[in-house]
């Protein structure tokens, strides 16, 4: 059996910058190293929901150029949060919709922020 990492490294390129275009790609990034740290699944457990959403995708057409890692990423967080029942669909729905608001009422180049009730 594959152990854990003792710690997850940052993803870093060539030049050793976060390999992050945008900064949800970070926080999704983050917030599966904290469900991981906090015993949620296992590294193996993790690989495999985000393999899985890979294949999903390239069976769906995503020629798999790297641009869309990410998103598969996220993809897979909202599948093992949900299938380990972390968390409930409405209230994932709803913090989905909340960002998404957000998002769209955040002026470019400024940090997208939850008000206190969608927290």
């Amino acid at each position: 059996m594959q152990q854990p990492p003792e710690t997850v490294p940052i993803p870093r390129d060539d030049e050793g910058s976060p390999v992050f275009k945008e900064p949800w790609q970070a926080q999704a990034f983050a917030m599966t190293l904290k469900l991981y740290e906090g015993g949620a699944f296992t590294w193996p457990e993790w690989a495999d929901y985000l393999a899985r959403e890979i294949q999903r995708a390239q069976a769906a057409g995503d020629p798999d150029l790297g641009d869309t890692y990410y998103a598969h990423w996220l993809s897979a967080l909202e599948r093992i949060v949900a299938e380990k029942g972390l968390i409930g669909a409405a209230d994932l729905a709803k913090r989905k919709d909340a960002w998404a608001e957000a998002a769209r009422n955040t002026p470019h180049g400024k940090p997208v922020e939850l008000r206190p009730r969608y927290r």
